[in-house]
């Protein structure tokens, strides 16, 4: 009886199935094939020999970033500032989605336009441009400092400014993206709530807030507990390309990925950095199942399971 139920399924789903078949194949061959190279984070590979028959290292991997002396240095980074780029990211996103939803309906296609361009600019594009803001000698930002009386500032050698550089680098190239996810859900809300609600009396404001970030909220939530998976991975490239890799830097933009890279185009153990790797991956997924038990309290409808 369930081989038959199985083939009727099938027979019944098939243009479905067939639909989701080169996805489903992508998914496990990048996602579920790869676990098996998590054993390298205890091995001390050998290439002649080959992974699965180099010697067992045990724990030593891990050492070389636990032991060391940048250790909570590059974790305090990565944890703080992509705590930052949450924040702000989802709050300027949803002010943006929202403004698109009340003002700028006349002009969506290029506002949609405007906001989707910097998630296509990539981060060594960004670098020059961010250099030509920011540069000691002939930037904008110091000549606007000069012009007012005061002294230029050389941005790429103090790092107490890069906080501040790197949320605002990373919400121009994604609030744009995410903005626009959050407006195509707005335009499924039933617009007869708003006309209830003007009816009752209601203000501009008492509607975005009772009726539009209520209807956000499970998106909000759900594309939160997403970052928040990936709270120990950072972009590679922004803070490599963003910040020259300056070593001046580092006490505030040096996180686990630049660490690791630096570490091993040095020492060239592949071991070291499986073993980073699946520490953040393992620090990742307590996280993510953390996040997402509080948001069934808060909103069921907003948890991805």
């Amino acid at each position: 009886m369930k081989k038959s139920k199985i083939k009727n399924v099938i027979k019944k789903r098939y243009p479905l199935l067939l639909l989701a078949l080169p996805g489903t194949l992508l998914i496990f061959l990048f996602n579920y094939l790869p676990l098996s190279g998590l054993v390298i984070a205890f091995k001390n590979v050998d290439y002649s020999k080959g992974i699965f028959h180099s010697e067992w290292a045990g724990l030593k991997n891990f050492e070389f970033f636990f032991k060391s002396n940048d250790a909570f240095r590059v974790t305090r980074n990565t944890l703080v500032l992509n705590f930052l780029f949450i924040v702000f990211a989802t709050v300027i996103s949803v002010t943006i989605s929202i403004m698109l939803y009340y003002v700028g309906k006349n002009m969506l296609k290029i506002t949609q336009t405007i906001l989707f361009l910097p998630y296509l600019v990539s981060w060594i594009v960004a670098s020059y441009a961010l250099e030509a803001f920011i540069d000691g000698r002939s930037g904008v930002v110091n000549q606007i400092i000069t012009s007012l009386g005061g002294n230029s500032v050389n941005f790429y050698y103090q790092p107490n400014y890069w906080y501040i550089i790197l949320v605002i680098c990373y919400v121009w190239k994604v609030a744009g993206y995410n903005s626009i996810l959050y407006y195509t859900r707005l335009l499924s809300v039933d617009p007869t709530l708003y006309e209830a609600a003007e009816i009752d009396g209601a203000t501009t404001w008492q509607k975005i807030r009772y009726i539009t970030l209520y209807m956000l909220r499970p998106m909000i939530i759900m594309l939160v507990l997403l970052s928040i998976g990936n709270i120990f991975y950072s972009d590679f490239g922004m803070y490599y390309f963003l910040t020259r890799d300056n070593g001046m830097l580092y006490p505030v933009t040096d996180v686990i990925d630049t660490y690791v890279f630096r570490a091993l185009k040095t020492v060239n153990n592949p071991g070291m950095g499986a073993a980073v790797g699946l520490f953040q991956s393992v620090l990742g997924f307590i996280l993510v199942i953390s996040a997402n038990a509080i948001s069934k309290k808060i909103d069921n409808e907003g948890a991805i399971f």
